[in-house]
């Protein structure tokens, strides 16, 4: 995997979660379309939203905080019991560790992610390799 430098970031920003997860368009040709708000080396920010099941993966280079701004889904981390999450709730793992979304209970489904440190877009590996690959997984849409 190639680690690329993200670009230049301003050095202050607000985002209104609520509004851009609305922007999201209703359907989408990959599991999930990433919508990137910040990019810098010590953390990376974004809002996704999830349009079907997302298979057993990891991440090798962060830990990551997600936190559920729209919607509720099943979420299974390696080893524990499956949780239904909603808005307001506020999930952290580190990297390795192997996380799915197996079910979609009430869409749209929108999460906002702060990855420890940045997490470039292609570290997304699947426990089973037919499941997927970042491409097809995984598509950056504009902020504005």
């Amino acid at each position: 995997m190639t680690v690329q430098n993200p670009p230049a970031q301003p050095a202050k920003a607000v985002f209104n979660l609520a509004a851009l997860a609305q922007t999201f368009p209703p359907t989408a040709d990959t599991m999930l379309l990433d919508m990137r708000l910040t990019d810098e080396p010590a953390a990376s920010s974004r809002l996704f939203r999830i349009y079907r099941p997302v298979p057993k993966h990891y991440h090798q280079t962060c830990d990551e905080y997600l936190q559920v701004i729209a919607g509720r889904g099943v979420f299974v981390i390696e080893g524990k019991e499956p949780v239904e999450l909603g808005p307001g709730q506020l999930l952290f793992f580190r990297r390795n560790t192997v996380h799915s979304i197996p079910q979609v209970i009430e869409a749209p489904l929108v999460f906002f992610a702060v990855d420890t440190p940045r997490r470039d877009p292609s570290d997304v590996q699947f426990v089973d390799p037919a499941e997927g690959r970042p491409g097809p997984f995984i598509r950056t849409i504009p902020t504005y």
